[in-house]
């Protein structure tokens, strides 16, 4: 249910840890205190061999390393995550980013998250010697979040794609060389070639 919640969010065992201590859902169980990490990887490990959970890894784009800290989890089926959680119509943004997500793994793209100085890019999409950089997001009507969302971009100074993929927008023009698609269209796309 941990993961469900955070799709999309930055996790590491230890505050999946946490969340069970803090939550009381560990009561009357014989041992107390915080499970170990290990117990936790382990059950996080069937998860994600069961297929109900994808982890993606973290990618500093200037260092140009894999980090170890802090992936994300995607759930393969919204509809799942409705099951565990009850239908909630908040979280739009993640959710949104879960079906970018398996929707660039069903284009075979490796996916991973990028990190670029202290900010993060949704999505570096990598397929033979291609590489696109997606930002997602559900809404960019305001200034404040459509500058949030173009700045990690524009601080990647290579000359790869750079798309925002967004639900509602009222402009699909591009800005300083960053494509914006509305998200239908990007679903689309596949379709239409």
């Amino acid at each position: 249910m941990f993961l469900a919640d955070n799709i999309g969010n930055n996790t590491s065992l230890n505050s999946i840890g946490n969340t069970l201590v803090s939550g009381k859902m560990l009561e009357g169980r014989m041992k107390q205190g915080k499970p170990a990490n290990q117990t936790i990887a382990a059950y996080v490990c069937a998860l994600l061999e069961s297929y109900m959970f994808y982890e993606i890894k973290r990618f500093d784009v200037k260092g140009k390393e894999e980090l170890l800290t802090l992936g994300k989890y995607y759930i393969v089926d919204i509809g799942l995550r409705n099951y565990l959680l009850g239908y909630r119509d908040v979280d739009t943004g993640h959710i949104i980013e879960n079906i970018v997500y398996f929707e660039l793994l069903r284009r075979g793209y490796d996916v991973a998250v990028g990190k670029v100085g202290n900010k993060e890019i949704d999505f570096i999409a990598t397929r033979d010697g291609e590489k696109i950089y997606y930002q997602v997001t559900e809404d960019m009507t305001s200034e404040e979040t459509r500058a949030r969302e173009l700045a990690p971009l524009k601080m990647v100074k290579d000359n790869y794609e750079k798309v925002i993929i967004v639900m509602n927008t009222n402009s699909t023009a591009s800005e300083e060389g960053i494509r914006i698609v509305r998200l239908i269209d990007f679903l689309l796309e596949s379709v239409q070639r």
